[in-house]
């Protein structure tokens, strides 16, 4: 099973791009992130016709995630539990079934956090305790899970292509870092890193002062997987081609593969 994870920058923005790369890689499962589109106006026609049933849990112009399946859900969860009041659409997770069982999905777009004065740092640090609690939970079902997205966390000084320059952004500051930290001492395996060790491999290249041209990038992109589905991990593998594209997203696609 080939399971995707990208931050596209505007569904809008990056349909026909979206499409095309989808037409060439033919992962069974996309994860979306920041498609800035409400449910009801995502094309989801578009996607249906390439094959895939989609799920979609959106906001007007920011945030926003949506998944993609060549396999039918059997079950779709749309909000990270534990703060009713927190309205921003970040999270959705799905459910599909496999030969050897089910494999469950979750779509994650963490929050920023900057500036770290502001409110948005303890409201990212927050969620991230949220997301702690909801894996805890997952990984009582002994499942084969995998949480995919953009994470907004720069996890080691070989994630990012000078350290020194971010030293106070919320995506490399100690406390994201720790928290990040926390996940993986759940249990659960960085797949990338798992897969390759040598640094500076990105998956973000900002727009600015030729960040992609340079590779002045980060590794934000991620997937974190349950002891389940690490046993079962093939490859995961970062394809950054689509950086180079006309009106590229700044994100570009990461690739897993697990047996199934």
């Amino acid at each position: 099973m080939k399971i995707a994870t990208w931050n596209i920058n505007g569904i809008k923005a990056r349909l026909e791009t979206v499409k095309t790369w989808l037409g060439a890689a033919s992962p069974d499962i996309a994860c979306f992130q920041e498609i800035k589109s409400v449910d009801e106006n995502f094309p989801a026609e578009a996607f249906e016709e390439l094959g895939y049933n989609v799920a979609v849990h959106g906001q007007k112009g920011f945030n926003g995630v949506a998944l993609l399946s060549k396999l039918p859900f059997d079950e779709v969860v749309r909000g990270l539990p534990g703060d009713p009041d927190d309205v921003q659409a970040r999270y959705i997770e799905g459910v599909v079934s496999v030969p050897s069982g089910v494999v469950r999905v979750v779509n994650i777009y963490l929050p920023n956090g900057n500036p770290i004065d502001s409110g948005k740092f303890p409201y990212k640090l927050a969620w991230m305790e949220r997301l702690k609690a909801r894996i805890e939970e997952l990984l009582t079902y002994e499942e084969p899970f995998v949480v995919a997205g953009d994470y907004n966390v720069i996890p080691t000084p070989e994630d990012v292509y000078d350290p020194a320059a971010w030293l106070n952004d919320a995506l490399f500051r100690p406390e994201s870092r720790a928290h990040f930290r926390a996940l993986l001492n759940l249990g659960l395996t960085d797949a990338f890193r798992a897969c390759h060790d040598e640094p500076h491999q990105f998956t973000f290249w900002d727009y600015q002062a030729g960040a992609w041209q340079k590779n002045h990038g980060l590794r934000i992109d991620h997937f974190l997987l349950s002891p389940q589905a690490a046993d079962r991990l093939e490859s995961c593998d970062i394809d950054s081609e689509p950086r180079g594209w006309e009106k590229p997203s700044d994100h570009v696609p990461v690739v897993l593969e697990l047996a199934v």
